[in-house]
């Protein structure tokens, strides 16, 4: 690789994780059970049967786990706290037990020089919320702040920095939109609210961790381009009704206190007189937005005779107004995802153009699977995961030289875990991960990003 980029003082460099896909010990210290506990224990729902009963255990491992941070010179570690670990039924009780592991992973993060920066919700919705309608019903959001206000009274001594909700557009689109991901309801449009509830969580949690004194709160949010798969009319409005839908739908009510158009709007379970409360806390200013991306997305418009199955990690049903083309990328990860770094500054340079008043951006999640296997020489020589993490990097000072204010660069993962519903096929992280033997390997990536921290 040529040189890289210098990044200003103070610019942060981390690593991601979530619990659900590292923790394990699901039925430990009275953990209660989650949305994902009961998709997994589904036939069909993961490849292989697989579960992250296990995951990395990092419950047990986190003390040795943050050597592997330590030693990399990251600046910020982003992991989740796992909403049933805390509270095991969603609301009521507050369970001790895993309050405690999270005071041991903040102070342990703090006397080696990291700065915790956890996620409230990543996905693991605790299942009794879901038997109560999950986050189609308003009473969700509400839980949410309270759950918000309890971490911000019991680590906001300690944490400073706060995301609320991660990728609310793949939790409400894939599992309630679509079946890929847990609860898996299947309900198309009628999920949109799922969406309006999320984003009140989100505002109503962005409220109560301020009230408990956080100094900075923000979000994790997928973004990605959206283009037409031609220039043909029909192509263009699909990739525009999609872009709306998958994007648009989350980044306007935060960002600017407004639904992206009214067909989106009519589909909420508000009047306007509630919608517009609603949207005054939804657009509580945030002190930094953070952003996820991997890859492009490509769109036309349906097309008769024309399978669509398996065009995406997640299918589209039939009947939408959109469908998946296939990205004409020459670079793909393993996981079959088009490499396209520039895609990353057109989405920075893209907000900063939409929302002139956003706040500054971090780079929460930018990472690729490649099927790393650890060597005779029992080294891990992901030289492709370099290529890609070099070329993003570059992507990011490419915006940052166009003026986007970006503020951080976060990893995923630090650790190879549990990928959701493709279980253990998928590897992400810059530490490999035997899972028979748990025995982490340090990736050529590890080293890599190493030097780039620590030039």
């Amino acid at each position: 690789m040529t040189d890289l980029p210098v990044f200003p003082p103070g610019f942060r460099f981390g690593m991601s994780t979530s619990a659900y896909q590292i923790e394990g010990a699901v039925a430990e210290d009275g953990r209660g059970v989650s949305i994902w506990d009961t998709f997994v224990a589904q036939p069909g729902r993961v490849i292989g049967g697989e579960t992250a009963d296990v995951a990395i255990d990092h419950y047990h491992l986190w003390e040795s786990d943050l050597a592997h941070l330590a030693d990399a010179g990251i600046h910020d570690y982003r992991f989740s706290i796992s909403w049933p670990r805390i509270l095991p039924l969603g609301t009521g009780a507050v369970e001790e037990r895993g309050v405690a592991f999270y005071d041991r992973l903040v102070d342990g993060l703090l006397e080696r020089g990291i700065r915790p920066v956890p996620t409230l919700y990543h996905w693991d919705l605790p299942q009794a919320l879901e038997d109560r309608g999950g986050w189609m019903s308003r009473d969700t959001a509400y839980a949410f702040a309270d759950y918000a206000a309890i971490l911000g009274e019991r680590l906001g001594d300690r944490v400073r920095d706060w995301i609320t909700i991660n990728e609310m557009s793949v939790q409400v689109l894939y599992g309630y939109g679509l079946t890929e991901h847990a609860p898996g309801r299947g309900l198309g449009f009628g999920a949109l609210p799922a969406a309006h509830h999320q984003l009140l969580a989100h505002g109503l949690a962005v409220r109560a961790l301020r009230a408990a004194g956080a100094e900075r709160v923000g979000i994790a949010a997928q973004s990605f381009p959206v283009e037409p798969a031609s220039e043909d009319e029909a192509d263009l409005v699909a990739a525009g009704t999609f872009h709306a839908l998958t994007n648009l739908l989350f980044s306007d009510p935060i960002l600017a206190g407004r639904y992206p158009n009214e067909e989106l709007r009519q589909g909420m379970p508000v009047d306007d007189e509630q919608l517009a409360a609603d949207l005054e806390i939804i657009s509580t200013p945030l002190d930094f937005y953070g952003v996820n991306y991997y890859e492009p997305i490509l769109i036309e418009a349906p097309k008769e005779g024309v399978d669509y199955q398996g065009t995406l990690e997640v299918d589209i049903p039939e009947g939408m107004p959109f469908a998946p083309a296939v990205y004409p990328s020459e670079e793909r990860t393993d996981f079959g995802w088009a490499i396209v770094p520039e895609g990353l500054t057109a989405v920075l340079v893209g907000l900063r153009e939409r929302y002139p008043d956003m706040p500054p951006i971090v780079v929460t999640e930018n990472g690729a699977s490649f099927h790393d296997t650890v060597d005779a020489d029992g080294g891990v020589h992901d030289t492709r995961r370099i290529a890609f993490l070099d070329a993003h990097v570059r992507a990011v000072a490419n915006a940052m030289e166009a003026g986007v204010d970006i503020r951080g660069f976060y990893v995923w993962s630090a650790f190879d875990n549990f990928e959701w519903a493709a279980g253990y096929a998928e590897r992400f992280g810059l530490v490999h991960v035997d899972y028979a033997t748990q025995t982490r390997t340090r990736k050529d990536s590890w080293f890599w990003y190493q030097s780039l921290i620590r030039p």
